[in-house]
């Protein structure tokens, strides 16, 4: 039996709400449209690669957003001691670069598995809460950075992923 990307439903972001429920909305929102652009997807389909020498594929949005949910809001915010999963110093774009023997059902649940632990790291850290990010030690950010570079990393990397998504299928959409 072939692994299909999941079908799931995707929230409005708030209208009105405080600051913190606002971006957490966004962010959420912007998480869910990214699966939304792989539903029902196969693995094959997944792992196509936009345009040579580029290794950009759904398949590698995916692993590169559990990368840097687990940088930011784990590693750098949260201050947890952990690794990054597909990128070292030797391999800095494993997350893209290496999805041909990859398994997309792995990934994808390793992805929502980072969503639900980027949120409890930083569940209880105030917008002001600020820190260093390890990767970039002499600068200082804060919590309410962390959101909104999230919110447009991922508008960014869903706009690739329409482009991948309308490559593989003609599916376009919001």
């Amino acid at each position: 039996m072939t692994w299909t990307a999941p079908d799931l439903s995707r929230a409005k972001p708030s209208l009105i709400a405080d600051e913190r429920p606002m971006l957490q909305s966004w962010l959420d929102f912007h998480r869910a449209t990214l699966l939304q652009k792989c539903a029902g997807l196969e693995a094959k389909q997944l792992k196509q690669r936009s345009v040579e020498p580029s290794t950009l594929s759904l398949h590698g949005l995916v692993r590169h957003m559990s990368e840097v949910e687990r940088g930011w809001f784990r590693l750098a915010a949260g201050g947890e001691d952990i690794d990054y999963i597909y990128c070292s110093s030797d391999n800095p774009d494993g997350d893209f670069d290496d999805t041909e023997q990859a398994d997309p059902a792995t990934d994808f649940a390793l992805y929502r598995r980072e969503l639900e632990l980027a949120d409890a790291a930083v569940a209880d850290l105030s917008l002001e809460h600020t820190f260093p990010h390890p990767r970039r030690p002499e600068l200082v950010y804060n919590l309410r950075w962390v959101y909104v570079h999230m919110i447009e990393e991922y508008a960014r990397h869903n706009g690739h992923a329409d482009l991948l998504r309308e490559r593989i299928d003609g599916a376009t959409g919001d």
